[in-house]
């Protein structure tokens, strides 16, 4: 059950109650008596002051609070598949000093994520791989003003297992290699790579680079075999699983894998542009004022220099306008 049916319950308990305690308090004036309201709750019954009887009922009621603790909430957090790990951290540390706070992460390609939000998934916080997405989510309407900033700068690289024995260097002479796994151009790193294909005259130039078909960058490649993945993570999945001899992912997503893989090529800017993630407050009409609150605090966090060195110790770039 979730915390907006919680809260609908709990608010319904309390209207059926005060109607409960009318109709009571009513019998007890129609029936004459001169006990009042400790009559009607019995001879015996210790009375106490009236804002006693109300500090107790909400001791029982809710136990003893401490005043100043936070309401507990739940925030969603949409991140690119190649902000998993780091995120992860980030959320651990986070939650140490922040107990109230439950973070929950959904990562994928930064294009389903923005299909999922705009189709109504509950959502408070978007960190994306690439700025197209987060453009389209302004388009929408869907971004809390003043939230979007830009965190973090990544790199493509070209990947192979350490032992594949590939003659593949680089992009240049990709047409070399038997396998290839390749994101789709709706993925950001699928786009960048397709960028940097083109920038080197191996795609022909078009307005929309995402829109390049796998089809048509492996006839560009001399026919080579592509298996086109669904985020970045599945590209570094079918490389250090062997069943492609190489892929693009983010230089980031090496962290962890270094004795597993090896890097044939990083992807100069020149080639791809910049590779920023930006990160933004989205406008959640489920959300209650405890957790609007929690989702801005824990952006205003991942953007701090405390996170900023977490990021850098994944392999990513902080030094971002």
């Amino acid at each position: 059950m979730d915390s907006m049916h919680l809260r609908k319950m709990v608010g319904s308990g309390k209207k059926t109650w005060r109607r409960a305690g009318a109709l009571l308090l009513a019998g007890c004036l129609l029936s004459g008596s001169a006990v009042g309201l400790t009559g009607c709750a019995g001879k015996n019954e210790k009375t106490e002051p009236q804002g006693k009887q109300a500090e107790a009922k909400a001791t029982q009621k809710k136990g003893k609070a401490d005043p100043g603790k936070k309401e507990e909430t739940e925030i969603q957090v949409f991140i690119a598949a190649s902000l998993n790990t780091v995120m992860t951290e980030l959320a651990e540390n986070y939650e140490k000093e922040h107990p109230e706070v439950k973070i929950t992460y959904n990562a994928d390609s930064s294009g389903t994520l923005l299909t999922q939000i705009e189709e109504g998934y509950e959502c408070d916080i978007f960190f994306s791989a690439a700025q197209k997405q987060m453009d389209q989510l302004e388009a929408d309407g869907l971004i809390v003003d003043g939230t979007r900033k830009n965190v973090v700068n990544n790199q493509v690289v070209l990947l192979t297992r350490k032992d594949s024995g590939t003659e593949v260097t680089g992009l240049e002479d990709l047409d070399k290699a038997e396998s290839i796994a390749l994101a789709r151009g709706s993925v950001p790193v699928g786009k960048y790579t397709r960028e940097a294909l083109v920038s080197l005259g191996i795609l022909p130039e078009t307005e929309d680079v995402s829109k390049i078909r796998t089809e048509e960058v492996s006839k560009a490649l001399g026919g080579v075999e592509i298996s086109e993945q669904d985020n970045v993570s599945k590209v570094l999945i079918a490389v250090t699983e062997g069943s492609c001899e190489v892929g693009t992912t983010y230089y980031s997503d090496t962290h962890g894998y270094e004795d597993q893989v090896k890097v044939l090529q990083t992807v100069s800017y020149d080639l791809t542009g910049n590779v920023i993630y930006p990160i933004c407050q989205v406008e959640n009409k489920e959300a209650d004022d405890a957790q609007k609150e929690a989702a801005a605090e824990f952006l205003e966090y991942v953007v701090s220099d405390e996170a900023k060195a977490i990021f850098e110790s994944y392999y990513f770039d902080t030094q971002v306008e």
